[in-house]
């Protein structure tokens, strides 16, 4: 396929799309960006949703963090 959007799925991460995109909110809302690869969050917990900011990796961390301690206690 040729000519296409790329668009990779990142497991446990955002969704990565080839740039620029136009995101068309449920609400009407319209959120754009120009650059040349764009992370889409997929977890709601960004503070710049729908774009990715990387809170995925801190909720994580802590999730790992905590299963450790459980199954050593």
């Amino acid at each position: 396929m040729t000519g296409g959007t790329r668009v990779q799925v990142i497991p446990n991460g955002p969704v990565l799309i080839a740039g620029p995109v136009r995101i068309e909110m449920p609400g009407g809302d319209v959120v754009e960006s120009d650059r040349f690869m764009v992370a889409v969050c997929t977890c709601r917990r960004s503070k710049n949703y729908p774009l990715c900011d990387t809170s995925h990796r801190r909720c994580r961390r802590t999730q790992s963090t905590s299963a450790s301690t459980e199954r050593t206690a």
